[in-house]
């Protein structure tokens, strides 16, 4: 069974407070935005297995630990997700990086996929799905869909904001996810914008309107 967690780590809240901010500019947003994902990046991986090895430092032996080979993938979701990758990757280099294209039907509002491209081994690979806003979950929920029918088995959603709706949506559609937000926020507006939120993270990230 997934869990959500929620940091408070005073360097992550303080970081995303400034991130709300609106009078925070493009250049300040992505630079933060790429910060709390390193932040956070770090937090996930606390629980990573490690296996003792040998090395020889410039006295002696030592034994030391090392990550236990595991595998890492990490999928944004267009177009807002792109501005978590380099603060994992960060932490994280051998990671290999997918990408999972959705936009939402006019008519529908349901969210659609146009594109898809994926490590060959994503099967084998602990998954960290991004997107910087997790509001009624509909494109979460699309995109964690698209890699489990091609074969994921391991996927954790991170996100910097979360609506209390959008998090209750994945664990309803996907109950062994993990779930890990910056802030979790009050609720979702009439219109499906989260509350107190921070705007639209993709165009403050890309600075188009």
């Amino acid at each position: 069974m997934g869990k959500v967690y929620v940091f408070d780590h005073p360097l992550i809240q303080h970081k995303l407070t400034i991130i709300r901010d609106k009078n925070t500019g493009t250049k300040a947003f992505r630079e933060l935005t790429d910060e709390v994902a390193t932040l956070m990046m770090f937090e996930i991986t606390r629980e990573l297995p490690l296996e003792e090895v040998e090395v020889e430092t410039p006295v002696a032996t030592a034994k030391s630990k090392v990550l236990a080979g595991k595998k890492l993938g990490v999928i944004p979701i267009l177009r807002a997700g792109l501005g978590m990758v380099d603060g994992i990757v960060k932490l994280v280099p051998a990671a290999k990086i997918g990408h999972v294209g959705l936009y939402r039907d006019p008519d529908t509002l349901k969210p659609v996929e146009y594109y898809v491209k994926l490590p060959s081994d994503i099967e084998e690979r602990e998954l960290i799905v991004t997107d910087p806003m997790l509001a009624t979950g509909g494109s979460a929920i699309a995109a964690i869909d698209s890699l489990k029918t091609r074969g994921a088995k391991q996927i954790s959603l991170m996100c910097l904001i979360a609506a209390p709706e959008g998090v209750e949506a994945v664990k309803e559609a996907h109950p062994d996810i993990n779930i890990y937000v910056a802030g979790l926020d009050e609720k979702l507006n009439e219109k499906g914008y989260i509350i107190p939120g921070l705007g639209d993270a993709g165009d403050r990230l890309f600075g188009t309107k």
